[in-house]
């Protein structure tokens, strides 16, 4: 609960101001909610210096230009989104499975958190297509990422089952994650991204060689009691 404080004497010196590093890290903080809730190019400095309470010429002495300031916006999602995934993935999660499935029980969390509107890194490479452009290069570097983890857990996942296709299968887990943050704005968290976990137990289920393909319903399936 929120506590309430004793009114400030107004005879103490004001607050400190911030350093550049925490003015950078302030100006992204809100860059971060406005170019995610309402569109990177619909979001102009002037609009972005005012949220942020500080001058355009201050802002510009952080970024040298709106580019640069989205390239940072960009790489601020990679390392949180990075972080999430380590943590869910770690070797403390459980089995190479279990890992792999604690990515998607990651990515169910973000989606019905009710902020999620989407992939912020489709929604820069749709409004940056140029892939020579700063935040292009970011966000697919960002997906590059992400099926990386996933090629690496299913090496871990084939080095104790044997598997079809491992290569293929982590193309396959990678696709089922874009799938998820790609429907989740047009269909809801209720939508198809609901199943994403259950398509992945499928496709790892099915990829094994000494287990026949499942008929049942698999762990995570909505319909599953």
């Amino acid at each position: 609960m929120m506590s309430v404080k004793p009114a400030a004497d107004p005879k103490r010196s004001a607050p400190s101001r911030r350093t550049s590093e925490e003015t950078r890290e302030h100006i992204l903080a809100v860059a971060d909610k406005l170019f995610y809730s309402e569109g990177i190019r619909a979001t102009g400095i002037d609009t972005l210096a005012a949220r942020a309470e500080v001058a355009p010429t201050t802002l510009y002495r952080q970024f040298a230009s709106k580019d640069d300031l989205v390239a940072g916006y960009v790489e601020r999602c990679s390392e949180r989104y990075k972080a999430v995934l380590a943590a869910a993935t770690s070797s403390r999660a459980g089995t190479p499975r279990e890992r792999i499935l604690a990515a998607f029980d990651a990515f169910a969390a973000e989606i019905r958190s009710g902020s999620c509107r989407g992939c912020p890194f489709l929604m820069v490479l749709a409004e940056y297509p140029d892939p020579e452009s700063p935040a292009h290069a970011k966000a697919a570097e960002h997906k590059a990422w992400l099926r990386a983890l996933f090629h690496g857990l299913v090496r871990e996942l084939a080095s104790e089952t044997k598997l079809h296709d491992p290569e293929a299968l982590a193309h396959q887990l990678a696709l089922v994650a874009e799938g998820v943050y790609g429907s989740v704005q047009a269909l809801g968290p209720a939508g198809p991204a609901a199943h994403g976990r259950a398509a992945a137990a499928a496709l790892i289920d099915s990829a094994r060689l000494d287990q026949a393909r499942l008929t049942q319903p698999v762990e995570g399936d909505p319909r599953r009691r």
